[in-house]
């Protein structure tokens, strides 16, 4: 079971001067998840090298068990120091596409010609496809066969328009991420603020927000188990 993980290398809350990027528990707690299971994980990101982690991510609030896993596992980190880029990356060797949030791929893993052609090439080939939060953002470019986006007619979900006016951010992103993926046909669902809520249609798989994103991982090794070899 052969896993890849696309991460941003955004840095910056457009001109704002605050700084953003991957989510640490976005991350860090899909991968144990994959890891725990048996999984062989690729790290990449349209830089390579290390991306940047969201400052607010590694706040006392926000940490985990799975954040301070991370914290003590020296392999774990050396790999997130070292992700691919992504030209030197084949949907061909992967079972399984994932993309943790944060806002960074809001800007970069959103606007990718290179992401969108990666999407598609898993779509095509019917493999499975994992996005919590803002990661769905990677999605928006993707399209099936047809030319028609991959997103539209499927349940989804993905950070919400009333969680990113909460976080205070809906004046700085830019674009409303439910709204984009509502007016690309999906049928978007969601719980309350900052609750988990995971939804999986086929072999697309979206979580809503950090708390979900353990539950994400786990419906995308489900998912796994259902694909014939």
């Amino acid at each position: 079971m052969n896993i890849l993980m696309v991460l941003t290398s955004h840095s910056a809350m457009g001109d704002s001067g605050k700084l953003t990027g991957l989510w640490l528990e976005e991350f860090v707690s899909p991968y144990y998840s994959f890891l725990d299971n048996g999984a062989a994980i690729t790290l990449a990101s349209p830089a390579g090298g290390h991306p940047p982690i969201d400052p607010r991510s590694t706040e006392p609030d926000s940490q985990t068990d799975a954040t301070r896993r991370f914290q003590q596992d020296a392999a774990a980190q050396a790999k997130l120091a070292h992700t691919s880029p992504l030209p030197a990356i084949s949907a061909d060797d992967f079972d399984a596409l994932f993309f943790p949030g944060g806002h960074g791929p809001m800007w970069d893993l959103a606007s990718s010609e290179a992401v969108a052609r990666l999407v598609e090439a898993f779509w095509n080939q019917g493999k499975v496809i994992g996005a919590v939060c803002h990661g769905p953002a990677a999605l928006v470019q993707a399209k099936d066969s047809q030319g028609n986006s991959i997103l539209n007619g499927r349940s989804l979900t993905a950070f919400t328009n009333a969680e990113e006016a909460a976080v205070q951010l809906d004046h700085l992103v830019p674009f409303a991420l439910e709204s984009r993926l509502v007016d690309l046909g999906g049928r978007f669902s969601q719980a309350e603020p900052f609750q988990p809520h995971v939804v999986t249609d086929g072999n697309l798989i979206t979580g809503q927000n950090p708390p979900s994103s353990e539950q994400t991982a786990e419906a995308v090794l489900a998912a796994l188990n259902r694909v014939p070899a």
